[in-house]
């Protein structure tokens, strides 16, 4: 394997990470903005009202694109690790 071939599997790994990742971050900063415009709006400033929103929805995210994610660390694996293996 030369450096160049371990450079493009590293950018396509971290490509990967970012794809995976996004539905996640946007999820969290949307409930986020929600909840603090909610907060603003009522004056309530409790600690537990910006947390517990933000995870039920990232569990709902996650269990939404596990599937995704999963197909696209296989399809990476299948496409460029697997051959590397087989040398």
């Amino acid at each position: 394997m030369t450096e160049a071939e371990i450079i493009d599997l590293l950018r396509e790994y971290l490509w990967a990470g970012v794809w995976i990742s996004a539905p996640l971050l946007i999820t969290a900063l949307v409930v986020g903005v929600a909840v603090g415009l909610f907060q603003a709006l009522t004056s309530v400033q409790e600690l537990t009202l910006t947390f517990v929103p933000k995870l039920v929805a990232m569990l709902v995210a996650f269990t939404i694109c596990i599937g995704f994610s999963a197909n696209l660390l296989l399809g990476i694996f299948d496409d460029s690790l697997a051959r590397f293996v087989a040398q």
